[in-house]
């Protein structure tokens, strides 16, 4: 199983996805920023995904928090969520996009 980095900033979403996730047999650290998931990467190398919602509150929004997060981890796999049409062309080869609501299935075949 892997160890994934969790960031959203609704409570409700992000208590349900790592609900979702440590179910399944996932390790997650869960954010409500990408300020707060950058210092936990920085803090701890050895995350193995990114799951990390676009717009965010703070100086970092989840596509800067991504492209920071793989400088620090150059193999860290990254899956985005949104609700929105947010530059989804911004989706870079190996990364992945969940379109808001995601359902259980989707979200655990993403990390799979």
């Amino acid at each position: 199983m892997a160890k994934i980095l969790l960031v959203e900033d609704e409570m409700l979403v992000r208590e349900l996805a790592f609900e979702d996730l440590t179910d399944a047999g996932h390790a997650v650290t869960a954010a409500a920023s990408a300020d707060e998931g950058l210092a936990i990467l920085r803090k701890d190398g050895g995350f193995e995904v990114l799951f990390t919602d676009i717009r965010l509150p703070g100086e970092l929004d989840g596509w800067e928090l991504a492209t920071q997060g793989k400088q620090l981890i150059p193999n860290l796999k990254v899956i985005y969520a949104t609700g929105l049409n947010d530059d989804t062309d911004r989706v870079g080869p190996g990364e992945k996009l969940l379109a808001k609501p995601y359902r259980k299935d989707d979200l655990l075949n993403a990390v799979a």
